[in-house]
């Protein structure tokens, strides 16, 4: 780790690294049969959330387990596909997992527990500050935002759950929220189980929500062999013109092998999900009703997934392990209306 330390200082590239065909299985019209797999980056601990900014670059998260990283406090990377640098953006970084940008172009970003800033955080990258956005529901404070999605509404839509952290779990379930335009935040879904990835449908009628619960808040210190996991699934929710959520269906059911954690949807309502199988570990591509249409695997366990921008809409950016990645797709991304 002191190899990253000194990284912190510095910029990262600019030589990338072609991997090997990435043995894709499935539809060849999604994604290619000789589709390669370019690392762009590799000296993090555990990479999430890529986002990609109005001029493309793209910024993804560094989740540094205090305990396992010498009681690192968390980095943000931006990624500039023109000179094929990464630099440093923030430090500490709230231990942010998941990013996004709104249609103004500031930068989103849920912020976790384990020293971090357990609360939803807006950016100005114009200006350098900050804003906190959320922080408490019903005067306690939120358990570990982990994902979030917006609606075409501007509306945000984030996971609450708890994976790590010595702070107390204050919340009575692990849910789903919604904030509002006007700064009000609700609990829209508590039956997730231990939600995960959130991501809404081009038509805005589902919110897709991951249910990973690997049977552990972080607290306990149980070993990995003595965890009881729970539900292991891809989740489908109607959603409805008012921002509100009920339980349509179980989509995919991955259970007893670990589940996703991130997603994205192309203009065809198409899922890419990264997910966690240890046995089959890589980005699956399922059609909206669930079927799976293509397979990518991944040298790393993947964490999360998002499309490039503008001439960069079928380039599809995803982190995975300590590193980031990225390859070419058939279909076009879907964005919300641009900044």
């Amino acid at each position: 780790m002191k190899l990253l330390l000194l990284l912190l200082a510095l910029s990262v590239g600019p030589a990338l690294a072609q991997t090997p065909p990435a043995t894709v299985v499935g539809d060849p019209s999604v994604v290619a049969l000789d589709a390669r797999l370019e690392k762009l980056f590799g000296e993090g601990f555990y990479t999430e959330g890529p986002a990609v900014a109005p001029d493309g670059t793209v910024f993804f998260s560094d989740v540094t387990f205090t305990a396992k990283t010498g009681m690192q406090a968390g980095h943000i990377w931006r990624f500039d596909p023109v000179s094929r640098k990464t630099i440093l953006f923030r430090s500490p970084s709230g231990m942010a997992s998941g990013l996004k940008f709104d249609a103004q172009g500031r930068l989103l970003a849920a912020e976790g527990a384990d020293y971090g800033g357990r609360r939803l955080t807006r950016t100005d990258l114009k200006t350098g500050k900050s804003e906190i956005l959320a922080g408490r529901y019903e005067g306690r404070p939120l358990n570990s935002p982990k994902d979030l999605t917006l609606d075409a509404q501007g509306r945000i839509y984030f996971s609450d759950p708890r994976y790590l952290g010595q702070e107390p779990v204050e919340q009575p379930v692990m849910g789903v929220y919604r904030l509002n335009l006007d700064g009000s935040l609700h609990r829209i879904i508590t039956d997730a189980g231990k939600p995960n990835g959130v991501c809404i449908s081009p038509d805005q009628r589902t919110l897709y929500v991951v249910s990973s619960d690997n049977g552990t808040t972080g607290m306990d210190q149980v070993p990995a062999e003595q965890l009881h996991k729970g539900r292991m699934a891809l989740l489908a929710y109607n959603l409805l013109p008012d921002g509100t959520a009920k339980f349509r269906e179980v989509l995919i059911d991955y259970y007893p092998q670990d589940g996703p954690n991130g997603l994205v949807v192309d203009v065809e309502g198409n899922l890419y999900v990264a997910v966690r199988d240890a046995t089959r570990p890589g980005i699956y591509v399922y059609s909206p009703r669930g079927q799976e249409l293509s397979y990518i695997p991944t040298p790393e366990l993947p964490t999360n997934v998002a499309f490039g921008r503008g001439a960069e809409i079928r380039t599809l950016y995803l982190t995975a392990g300590g590193s980031l990645y990225r390859l070419r797709v058939k279909k076009d991304g879907y964005q919300l209306p641009s900044f």
